[in-house]
């Protein structure tokens, strides 16, 4: 028996705050005891379980990393550095297994092409674990549904302070109208994004520009 780590993230889409990714490291010889415990893929279960599942992970994990990155961190790497989101999320886990040191790791590709996403994370990894890496991986391996139940009630907590200070503004997807007039309303009092918003997603940068556009044309007319 050894150390496997699962490594997964929360908060990938959305135009709101950070992406949290997690990786936790167990002996092999407790995973049955986490999947009898309920643990699962996060998006099957309620925030109060989540929590809960979250807090005994936390516990019992022998090594346990969080990587949050903020949007200006994701901006950077996205606008600046010209790294793309499945690099930048390869070279995290990358820095997380280093961490963790496991001897077989567990990954969610975000990639389609699982293959493509390996060679991205090998790239950056100094130590040199086994690789599992599959899409879905948080419905199919227990150690992956307990770093997307960390990741995800982190993300949460995170969204729920944001919340508390400026209040609602949707799922923060961009498919959300909620979401879309909140980002309007703000730009439109603000004159730019809020902090908090990714500035490299598309629908952002659109709703800034068109506000822009809309004051310039309002200043020539008066």
């Amino acid at each position: 028996m050894g150390s496997i780590a699962g490594l997964d993230e929360a908060g990938r889409g959305p135009v709101f705050g950070p992406m949290v990714l997690c990786g936790v490291r167990f002996d092999e010889s407790e995973l049955k005891e986490l999947k009898a415990a309920g643990v699962r893929d996060s998006k099957l279960l309620s925030p109060r379980r989540r929590e809960t599942l979250a807090r005994a992970i936390t516990e019992k994990a022998s090594g346990l990393e969080i990587v949050e990155l903020s949007p200006a961190e994701i901006d950077e790497f996205r606008l600046i550095k010209k790294i793309n989101l499945n690099e930048l999320e390869a070279k995290t886990f990358a820095q997380i297994m280093d961490r963790l040191k496991p001897k077989l790791a567990y990954l969610d590709s975000p990639d389609p092409n699982p293959k493509l996403f390996e060679q991205r994370a090998r790239k950056y990894l100094k130590s040199k674990p086994k690789l599992v890496i599959e899409n879905f991986a948080d419905r199919k391996y227990v150690i992956v549904a307990a770093a997307s139940i960390v990741a995800k009630v982190r993300r949460d907590q995170r969204i729920a302070e944001l919340r508390e200070r400026y209040g609602d503004f949707g799922s923060g997807y961009t498919s959300d109208v909620r979401t879309i007039s909140f980002l309007e309303r703000w730009v439109r009092e603000h004159g730019k994004l809020p902090e908090f918003a990714r500035k490299s997603w598309k629908t952002a940068q659109r709703i800034e520009s068109e506000a822009k556009q809309k004051k310039l044309t309002e200043s020539k007319y008066r």
